[in-house]
C-alpha cells in the first residue's frame, strides 16, 4: 500500500529504523553456510509466490528478500505491528494491512488483505504472510493462506530462518528475538500447490500440508543454525517431555546388560541360516569396511520389501548429489544379497548393529553419517537416541504404523515421545498414518505416498528366464507369491480343485521365507503332488504339479511367467505382501482378506476392479479358473490395475524433494 508510511508516527519511524539496523547487525555478525545460499536460490525460482512462515519466527524475514524481487508482506492492523511495519519499509517491502480473524468475532481486515494479496501476486509481486492466526492455536496453519494460493494460482513456499542464539518471549507464538554472533540457518519446506478446483476437503488437506511443511522447514533451519528450537516452540506444540521415561531407560539398561548373550543368539540364528557367520562382527557394531571420504547418507531398512522401496530413492539421491556416498543397513540375509546386486556405485551395505548402546556407539563412531534415514516402521530406540545425541538429522521415509502398534505406542508416552520427537522429518504413506505419527510427538510429518508404488518392476534375470521358460511352455501357470506358514496347504487344496478343469496346471509357490521350501515340498508330496524344487537346481517337467521357488530375488521373473498371482500373507493374518511388483510385471492379483499392511495399494486396486479378494481354497480356485480361462477378462484386469496404480504414484519425487533439503549440494563453509 503506497500510503502505509503516512500512518507511522515519529516513534514508529524511529523505532522501526533502529529495528532495521539491528536486523542488519545480526546478519553481519552471524555465520551462515552455503546451504543457505543454495536454499535462497531455490526460493527465488518460484517468484511470484506466497512465502509462509510461523508467527513469532519472522524477525529476520527481510534477509531472504533480494533487491530484484518485489515483496509485499501482510501485517496486522494493531498497534504492535506498527514498529515492525516501519522496519520492513527499510528493506523495500510493501505492506498489506489486515489479517484473518481466526476464532475471534471482530473484523481484522482479512477480506481487504485477501483481495490485496491476490492482486499483488497477479501483478508479479511475491506476498509474505504468517500461516497461523493470533487467537487460534499456535503453529496451526489457517485456511486463509490456502485460499490465497487457490485464487491466485501461485505456490506456497514455506520458509524458516533461525539463529543459534535467541530470546523467546512469553507470547502465544513464542515471539523470537534473534541475537547477534550466532549461527544462521535458512530452510525451505516442500512446496504446496493448490489447484483452482480444490473443494472443502481438499482445502483442509492443503492446509495440513502447509502446516507439515512449515514444521519441517523450521526444524531444519534451527539445525542448520546449530540452535535448539525447543524454547521457541509454543507450549501447545511442544507439550510432553522428550526426555526418556522409565521404560525407555530400562530398555537401554537391559540391552546393555544383555550383550554377553548376543553371540549366543547370533550363533542360533546362524545355524538357521538367518545370519552370515563371516559378518557377525557387523552385528556387534564393528564394521568390516572403511568409511568412504566425504559426506555419507545412511539408510536403514528391515528386509527385502523395505530395501526394494529405498533402492530407487538412493539411486535418485545419487543422481542429484553425485559426490554423496551411501550406507545401507539391513537385518536379513536375503536383503543383504539384494543390496549386493542392486546398490549403485558409491553405496555399501552392512548389517545393522544389534540395538545395544555400546554396539550402536561403535557403529556411529566408525560411519559418522551426515543424515540417517529409517524406513517404514524401523524404530530402534538406541539407534535413534544415540544418533540424535550426535546431532545427526533423522528422517523416517515411507512411514507406516498399524493400529495395534499405534495403540501400544500411545500407551507408553515416556517411550514414544522421546523417540518420535527426535525425527526432523517423517514422510508417511498417507494422511491417516501421518496423524498417528503426529500424535506420538513427531514434529515434521508429511504424507508423501508409498514408495513401493513408484518402484520399478522387480528385476528379471533373462538368462534364468530363458532356461526356465521352455520347461513350462504350454502349461497353465498360477503363482502363489510370498506365502506364509498356513497358506501353502490352502494353495495345495486350490490346486487340486483347479486341476479338475485345468489338467495342465502347474502351481508355482514362492515362500516369503525361502528356508521353508523343504517343508513345503514335503507337504505337497504328502498330498500326492509331484514337486520340483528350484533351490536344488530342479526344473519342472510335464509331470510336475508344483514348483517350489525357494530362492531369493526371482519374483520378477516368476511374475513375468505367470498371468495370475496370489499374494500371500493375506489368507493368514500377516497384513499381506506387496501387490505392486506383480502388477508391474503384468500378473493379475488375487489376495486374501488380510491386506492392511498395504492398505492404500490394495484399496485402490480393489476399487478399480484391478484385484480380487478370496477367502478360501474354493474362492481362490474359482477366481483363478475364471481368469485363466478368459483372456479378455485377464487383459481388462491388467489395464484396470495399471490405471489404479497411476492414481497413487508420485511418492518418489516428493520424498526426494524433502530429503534434498537435508543434503545441500556443497559442504557447509563459514561465510566470509
Amino acid at each position: 500500500m503506497a500510503n502505509a508510511e503516512k500512518k507511522f508516527n515519529l516513534f514508529d519511524r524511529a523505532a522501526g529504523a533502529l529495528l532495521a539496523r539491528y536486523i542488519r547487525f545480526v546478519h553481519r555478525t552471524s555465520t551462515q553456510t552455503d546451504a543457505m545460499t543454495e536454499t535462497l536460490e531455490q526460493h527465488y525460482a518460484h517468484h511470484p509466490c506466497i512465502i509462509a512462515m510461523w508467527h513469532g519466527q519472522f524477525m529476520l524475514l527481510p534477509l531472504i528478500k533480494p533487491s530484484f524481487i518485489p515483496v509485499d508482506i501482510m501485517l496486522a492492523r494493531h498497534g504492535d505491528a506498527q514498529v515492525l511495519g516501519a522496519a520492513l519499509k527499510h528493506f523495500d517491502m510493501q505492506l498489506i494491512r489486515g489479517a484473518g480473524a481466526g476464532s475471534r468475532a471482530r473484523d481484522r481486515g482479512g477480506a481487504h488483505a485477501f483481495r490485496a494479496a491476490v492482486q499483488a501476486l497477479r501483478d508479479g509481486r511475491t506476498v509474505a504472510m504468517t500461516a497461523d492466526v493470533p487467537g487460534d492455536e499456535p503453529r496451526r496453519a489457517g485456511q486463509g493462506i490456502v485460499m490465497v494460493a487457490r485464487q491466485s494460482g501461485r505456490p506456497i513456499v514455506p520458509v524458516a530462518i533461525a539463529t543459534s542464539r535467541y530470546w523467546a518471549l512469553n507470547t502465544w507464538s513464542r515471539m523470537t528475538i534473534n541475537l547477534p554472533h550466532s549461527g544462521l540457518g535458512f530452510a525451505v519446506g516442500p512446496l504446496v500447490n493448490v489447484p483452482r478446483e480444490a473443494g472443502p476437503e481438499d482445502i483442509e488437506r492443503y492446509r495440513q500440508a502447509v502446516e507439515d511443511s512449515l514444521n519441517v522447514a523450521t526444524d531444519l533451519a534451527y539445525k542448520r543454525a546449530g540452535g535448539d528450537p525447543t524454547r521457541a516452540t509454543p507450549g501447545a506444540v511442544a507439550a510432553g517431555s522428550t526426555e526418556p521415561g522409565l521404560r525407555l531407560k530400562t530398555y537401554r539398561a537391559v540391552t546393555s546388560l544383555a550383550r554377553p548373550i548376543a553371540p549366543i543368539l547370533l550363533s542360533l540364528r546362524e545355524r538357521r541360516g538367518k545370519e552370515e557367520p563371516a559378518r557377525r562382527q557387523e552385528r556387534l557394531g564393528h564394521s568390516s569396511i572403511a568409511r568412504p571420504s566425504g559426506r555419507l547418507a545412511w539408510f536403514h531398512a528391515a528386509s527385502v520389501g523395505e530395501t526394494n522401496a529405498v533402492l530407487p530413492l538412493i539411486a535418485a539421491l545419487a543422481k542429484e548429489r553425485p559426490s554423496l556416498s551411501f550406507l545401507l543397513t539391513t537385518g536379513t540375509v536375503t536383503s543383504a544379497k539384494l543390496a549386493a546386486e542392486r546398490l549403485p556405485p558409491h553405496a555399501v551395505h552392512q548389517y545393522a548393529p544389534l540395538d545395544a548402546p555400546e554396539y550402536v556407539r561403535s557403529f556411529l563412531d566408525h560411519w559418522r553419517p551426515d543424515l540417517a534415514v529409517f524406513t517404514e516402521s524401523e524404530i530402534w530406540p538406541n539407534l535413534i537416541l544415540e544418533s540424535s545425541a550426535r546431532g545427526i538429522p533423522l528422517a523416517l521415509v515411507n512411514g507406516r504404523m498399524t493400529k495395534r502398534s499405534f495403540r501400544r505406542w500411545r500407551r507408553n508416552p515416556g517411550v514414544a515421545r522421546p523417540l518420535f520427537s527426535r525425527f526432523a522429518l517423517v514422510l508417511a504413506q498417507n494422511e491417516g498414518l501421518a496423524r498417528r505419527f503426529k500424535a506420538l510427538g513427531a514434529p515434521g510429518v508429511i504424507p508423501t505416498g508409498n514408495l513401493k508404488v513408484d518402484a520399478p518392476p522387480p528385476p528379471v534375470d533373462n538368462a534364468a528366464l530363458a532356461q526356465l521358460k521352455p520347461s513350462l511352455d504350454g502349461r497353465t501357470l498360477l503363482i502363489a507369491a510370498s506365502t506364509h506358514d498356513g497358506e501353502d496347504q490352502i494353495i495345495a487344496d486350490a490346486h487340486r480343485e483347479l486341476r479338475r478343469t485345468l489338467p495342465d496346471l502347474c502351481t508355482i509357490i514362492a515362500p516369503r521365507h525361502p528356508e521353508r521350501g523343504g517343508a513345503i515340498a514335503e507337504m505337497l508330496k504328502g498330498r500326492g503332488l509331484n514337486v520340483a524344487r528350484r533351490s536344488l537346481g530342479d526344473l519342472p517337467d510335464r509331470s510336475s504339479d508344483a514348483y517350489v521357488a525357494d530362492t531369493i530375488g526371482e519374483l520378477g521373473m516368476l511374475y513375468k511367467l505367470a498371468p495370475v498371482a496370489f499374494i500371500g500373507g493375506s489368507l493368514v493374518n500377516r497384513g499381506g505382501q506387496n501387490p505392486i511388483e506383480a502388477v508391474r510385471q503384468g500378473a493379475v492379483v488375487l489376495t486374501g482378506p488380510h491386506w492392511q499392511n498395504f492398505g492404500d495399494a490394495y484399496r485402490t486396486l480393489i476399487d478399480h476392479r484391478g484385484a480380487i479378494v478370496v477367502r478360501s481354497a474354493e474362492e481362490l480356485a474359482g477366481a483363478a479358473r475364471k481368469l485363466l480361462s478368459d483372456e479378455a477378462e485377464l487383459g481388462s484386469m491388467r489395464r484396470r490395475a495399471s490405471a489404479a496404480l497411476a492414481t497413487i504414484s508420485g511418492a518418489l519425487p516428493r520424498t526426494l524433494e524433502a530429503l534434498l533439503h537435508y543434503l545441500p549440494s556443497e559442504d557447509p563453509v563459514r561465510a566470509a
